[in-house]
C-alpha cells in the first residue's frame, strides 16, 4: 500500500499545531526562564506546523508558497527551538550565528527553487541549517552523558541524533541513489521513512521540552527546600544530608571531622531594638564573615534563629580551633551598620571533633552545642572546645 506523503505532511502539521496550543496554554501559569523558553517553543511549533501545511498543499500552491515560504517557516522554527532549548539549559543563545546562517541558506534555497530549480542543491543547503541547529543543541545536552545525567536531556539528545541520522541517510540517497527523487513528496522508500519520522519530530521535541522543564523544576524545588531563604546557606535538612556522608566516611576509618557551632552574641538585644530588619542584617553580616574564612571543603548551615554550624571534613582539633578563631576575629572586626549606627558584633563558638564511638551526627552536634554554651558562660566572644575523648577514658 502506497502512502500519500502530502497527507503525512498535513498530519505532521496537525500534531505540531496541537502541541503548540498545548504549550502556549499550559505555560500561562509558569514564570521566568521556563515560561519564556516553553512559549518560544510553542510559537516555533506553530511556525513549523504552517510550514508542514504548505508542504502538504504542494501541487495546489505555487512553488513560492510550497517551497520558498514553507522552508523559511521551518528554518525560523528550528532557530527558535535552538534559542528556547539553550535558554532552558542556561547556555549562550548564539543567536547571531543562527540568524546569519539561516537567512543565508534560506535565500540560497529560494534561488534554487525559483530561479535555478535544483532539488539536490536545496536539500544540501537546508541541511547546513539543520546541521548547525542540531550541533548547537547537542553541545549543551552532551552533559547528560555523564553519570547521573538527566533522563529528559538524554531523550532529547536521542531525538536530535535520530533527526541527524535521517537527514544524513536522505542526503546519501540523493547523492548516490540509483533514481534520486525530484522532490520530497516523491514516494520513495527513503522519502517515506524520512517524512513519517520527521513529521513526528515536533511531538518528540515538545515532549522533551516538557520533561526537561519538569526535571528543572524538581531540581529547583529540591534546592530551595534545602536552602535557608534569608542567608542562602544550607538549612538543617541539607546539613543533615551532607553530614551523613561525612559521618559515614569518618566511621569507615578516614580522618575525623570537626563541627563548629556558632551563635551571635546578644542577638536578641539588637533584634528588640531594631526589629527584624536589624536582626536580618546581623545574620547576613555573620554569614558573610564566616564564609570569608572557609575553605572549599567546609560547609556552613543554619540550624536555628541565630545559630549556625560549620562542618569541616578530614581535619584535626587544632585545625578546627584555628578556623574557629579566624571566624571569631573576622566577625568581631566586621562593619555592621544599622540605621546609621555602627553596631558591635561578636560570636561564641563551640568546637568538637567526631569520635569513633559516636553513633550518629546528632551526637557530635550535641557535643558542639555543649561547647558553645560553655563559651557563652565563660563570657562570650570566645572559642571553647569539647574534650577529644569522653570522660573516664
Amino acid at each position: 500500500m502506497s502512502i500519500d506523503l502530502a497527507s503525512v505532511a498535513i498530519l505532521g502539521a496537525l500534531q505540531a499545531s496541537f502541541l503548540a496550543v498545548l504549550l502556549l496554554v499550559a505555560t500561562r501559569s509558569y514564570a521566568g526562564v521556563a515560561q519564556a523558553s516553553l512559549r518560544i517553543r510553542g510559537w516555533a511549533s506553530l511556525l513549523e506546523a504552517a510550514g508542514w501545511w504548505l508542504l502538504g498543499m504542494r501541487g495546489m500552491l505555487g512553488d513560492w508558497w510550497a517551497i520558498g515560504l514553507a522552508n523559511g517557516l521551518v528554518i525560523v522554527s528550528y532557530a527558535m527551538t535552538v534559542r528556547a532549548m539553550r535558554m532552558l539549559l542556561g547556555a549562550p543563545s548564539r543567536q547571531r550565528i543562527i540568524v546569519v546562517v539561516s537567512l543565508t541558506c534560506w535565500l540560497v534555497i529560494l534561488w534554487y527553487a525559483m530561479v535555478q530549480p535544483d532539488y539536490l542543491a536545496r536539500v544540501l543547503w537546508a541541511s547546513i541549517v539543520v546541521a548547525l541547529d542540531v550541533a548547537l543543541l547537542i553541545r549543551p545536552l552532551a552533559r547528560c552523558l555523564r553519570a547521573k545525567g538527566s533522563i529528559a536531556e538524554r531523550i532529547m539528545l536521542g531525538v536530535l541524533l535520530m533527526s541527524a541520522s535521517l537527514l544524513a541517510w536522505r542526503i546519501v540517497d540523493l547523492l548516490f541513489g540509483r533514481a534520486p527523487p525530484g522532490n520530497i513528496l516523491d514516494r520513495t522508500f527513503v522519502n517515506t521513512v524520512y517524512m513519517m519520522l520527521t513529521s513526528m519530530q515536533p511531538t518528540f521535541t515538545s515532549i522533551g521540552f516538557l520533561l526537561m522543564y519538569n526535571e528543572a523544576m524538581q531540581a529547583d524545588l529540591k534546592r530551595v527546600a534545602r536552602i535557608d531563604p534569608l542567608t542562602g546557606v544550607a538549612n538543617r535538612l541539607a546539613l543533615a544530608e551532607l553530614a551523613r556522608g561525612v559521618f559515614d566516611r569518618a566511621a569507615r576509618g578516614d580522618e575525623p571531622f570537626a563541627v563548629l557551632m556558632l551563635d551571635a552574641d546578644h542577638f536578641k538585644r539588637i533584634n528588640d531594638r531594631f526589629g527584624h530588619d536589624g536582626g536580618d542584617k546581623v545574620l547576613l553580616t555573620l554569614v558573610d564573615s564566616i564564609r570569608a574564612c572557609l575553605g572549599r571543603k567546609e560547609v556552613i548551615g543554619r540550624v536555628g534563629g541565630e545559630e549556625f554550624v560549620v562542618l569541616s571534613p578530614q581535619t584535626t582539633l587544632k585545625a578546627a580551633q584555628e578556623l574557629a578563631e579566624r571566624i571569631r576575629v573576622a566577625v568581631e572586626h566586621a562593619q555592621l551598620w544599622i540605621e546609621g549606627e555602627v553596631q558591635s558584633l561578636t560570636v561564641s563558638i563551640g568546637v568538637t571533633l567526631s569520635r569513633a564511638q559516636d553513633s550518629d551526627f546528632e551526637t557530635v552536634l550535641r557535643r558542639a552545642d555543649q561547647a558553645l554554651y560553655a563559651a557563652k558562660r565563660a563570657g562570650r566572644n570566645r572559642v571553647m572546645s569539647s574534650p577529644t575523648e569522653p570522660p573516664g577514658q
